[in-house]
């Protein structure tokens, strides 16, 4: 067996790499009590805890793959855990604790200089080593910087600034440049601390199911065993990498507006219209009409104008969320059914959207998620021509909230992202669609990576702000992309217009260029788009969204490559240098450059005003500027001309796919 009895304690390893060290002293595990609060305001959430008792559990009986941690020698079990040894991984089951233990932690060996990368989709830093990360789905917040002007206003208006840990899509799962990644089976709160030097502490508010490990001799069988351990989305289909989904919401004008950018030669795979099921006007601006049904005063005509898109090739696309706002048709159906979660007094919970109020589907429901699956996006949806839709949010379970299944709501909340994307997922099946219809999704957690089709990276403010912008979107996909998500793509332009922060035109073209080299392209108008600027309102700014997407379209065999290959091993499509050049030491913390694929390497420029970008390039190859098509030595740190248009792109030399990626200086 792996766990070797030591005179102080004992050792856990797995192909080679010590992944706990146990002793009096440093302790494997803490067991304790605690007593949260949590409040929740439109999803953004204010959690603290007021800790009762920790306690080391310093002393450990070893009898074959059971482990038996006790505060000292003679004192009562507190917690039992045991070994399951896999092909490639390692479980410690935990078959008891003590009662009212309702706080564990956990501390996984480190290495002063390791980095760790993970925990779902993060938006601010690509290595987590040196913070806390508190795992718990939310609205990400806006402006994500306690320090700026835009988060504090933020704060004070709505309490919804964030930080640079708050995120949709949390997973309590991470890996190590020791080729190792840990992940803990639970659904309670739980936060991650990589400050130590020592170790990595794991503190849960419950008691968790299991603590996993992994070890590989290299990065991507790591990854391809994560993925393959949380599931496999079914592949992109090709329609979703040829060309522009054009994201418009102004009502049957939509259609029109689309053939601007058919015109100006634009390739348009999609025309994406969140108001397919009509708009209401708040404060924070226009906002949809939750009531999933097609408008017919918005947009008349709709079945037959779904089909003559379709004779062009074009897919339209719709937006859906798991909720049903009470002013509309659809709710008094569901809850005639009792298809929604409950309040203390037994009625409808109505969970405030900010100006309207809205009931919650209850997904511990076998009839409730049959019916949403069936009635509302079978019939509404799929049966009405929709080849693709936003399926928004899943964060806003309110802990409070009764369940059908009995279940704690508390417990369930970081679950029901994952609840909502096999919703979706099975009315895509039941219609024979899987594989076709590509739904989006911007929450998550553990599992949602066998459900969802295709990630999308939120509501970055409409900026090239360090937390909350441009840059967050490269995190976001690396992060999320070596926990087994292959497929993702941002807002071009971002979507969060607020306290007067607008776009500028060289914020929309930057924008395009980085989507460009993604899997897939989509625009969106944003929250007020009659205050923004929109790729139509511009010639310049169409001009460069055209020549990005033809690029797009032109890399469109090497992007069917990558989907083959992240439906057979599970790679991301963009992944983090270091999983092609593991021996650069550079290439840990970089969280601004990424490779599509092997070949491809991509430092979009994420600042105003630029002329010139550095590039990191890996060592162990040579990389060819695209643009230029001069050669540069992997392991230097040239800079390049970056002018609008062109982004810094390199491919690797002696590729396979070098004359497709030699022609695209002539687009």
């Amino acid at each position: 067996m792996p766990i070797a009895v030591t005179p102080a304690g004992f050792t856990f390893e797995l192909a080679g790499r010590t992944l706990i060290r146990h002793s009096a002293d440093s302790p494997l595990a803490f067991a304790g009590r605690g007593e949260e609060r949590i409040e929740m305001y439109r999803g953004n959430f204010d959690i603290s805890d007021y800790l009762i008792e920790r306690t080391p559990l310093a002393h450990a009986d070893i009898e074959g793959a059971r482990i038996t941690l006790r505060r000292s020698a003679g004192d009562a079990p507190v917690l039992v855990l045991e070994l399951e040894e896999r092909a490639g991984n390692a479980i410690f089951h935990v078959r008891d604790a003590a009662p009212r233990v309702n706080r564990l932690w956990f501390r996984i060996a480190a290495e002063p200089d390791e980095h760790v990368w993970g925990c779902g989709e993060q938006m601010s830093y690509f290595d987590l080593r040196g913070r806390r990360f508190p795992l718990w789905t939310s609205e990400p917040g806006v402006g994500r910087d306690k320090s700026t002007h835009i988060t504090w206003q933020a704060d004070v208006t709505g309490h919804a600034g964030g930080d640079y840990c708050t995120t949709n899509y949390p997973q309590p799962t991470f890996l190590t440049s020791r080729r190792a990644a840990v992940h803990l089976e639970t659904t309670a709160y739980s936060a991650f601390d990589f400050r130590h030097g020592a170790f990595h502490e794991l503190e849960v508010w419950n008691v968790p199911q299991w603590l996993e490990f992994w070890a590989a001799p290299d990065y991507p069988s790591l990854v391809s065993a994560i993925s393959h351990r949380f599931g496999r989305p079914p592949p992109l289909p090709d329609w979703a990498t040829r060309g522009v989904i054009v994201g418009l919401k102004q009502g049957v004008r939509s259609f029109d507006l689309l053939e601007r950018y058919i015109d100006a030669g634009v390739p348009v795979s999609g025309l994406w219209c969140e108001d397919w099921a009509g708009v209401r006007e708040t404060s924070f601006g226009t906002r949809l009409f939750w009531d999933w049904r097609a408008n017919a005063a918005r947009y008349p005509d709709l079945d037959a104008r779904i089909a003559g898109l379709a004779t062009r090739g074009i897919r339209y696309l719709g937006y859906v969320n798991p909720y049903l706002c009470d002013d509309g048709t659809l709710f008094g159906e569901a809850e005639s059914l009792g298809h929604f979660a409950r309040d203390a007094d037994g009625g409808t919970y109505r969970v405030d959207f900010g100006e309207f109020d809205c009931g919650v589907i209850d997904f511990t429901s076998a009839a409730a998620c049959a019916w949403f699956a069936e009635r509302v996006i079978g019939r509404e949806m799929i049966g009405r021509g929709l080849g693709g839709w936003m399926a928004d949010f899943g964060e806003y379970l309110p802990i409070d909230a009764q369940l059908a299944s009995g279940a704690s709501a508390k417990l369930m909340h970081n679950a029901w992202p994952t609840l909502w994307a096999r919703v979706n997922a099975e009315a895509v099946a039941a219609a024979g669609r899987s594989g076709d219809i590509v739904f989006f999704m911007r929450a998550g957690f553990t599992g949602v990576q066998a459900h969802c089709p295709l990630l999308w990276a939120g509501d970055q403010s409409v900026d090239f702000s360090r937390h909350d912008g441009l840059q967050t979107v490269v995190p976001a996909a690396l992060s999320s992309g070596l926990l087994g998500n292959p497929y993702h793509h941002s807002d071009i332009g971002g979507y969060t217009s607020l306290f007067g922060n607008v776009r500028t035109l060289e914020l929309l073209q930057r924008w395009a260029e980085m989507a460009a080299f993604t899997p897939v392209m989509r625009t969106h108008e944003g929250n007020r788009p009659h205050d923004n600027l929109q790729f139509h309102d511009s010639p310049d700014a169409m001009a460069v969204l055209g020549r990005m997407a033809r690029i797009h379209l032109h890399l469109a065999p090497y992007l069917r490559a990558l989907v083959a290959e992240a439906a057979t091993q599970g790679l991301p499509m963009q992944r983090p240098p270091l999983l092609g050049f593991p021996h650069d030491g550079r290439l840990g913390a970089l969280h601004d450059h990424y490779l599509l694929g092997p070949d491809l390497l991509v430092a979009p420029v994420h600042a105003a005003g630029i002329s010139e970008w550095r590039v990191v390039l890996p060592a162990g190859a040579e990389w060819v500027h695209i643009w230029s098509g001069v050669a540069h030595a992997g392991g230097t740190e040239p800079t390049v001309s970056a002018s609008i248009g062109c982004p810094p792109a390199f491919f690797r030399a002696g590729t396979a796919f070098e004359p497709l990626f030699r022609d695209l200086a002539q687009l």
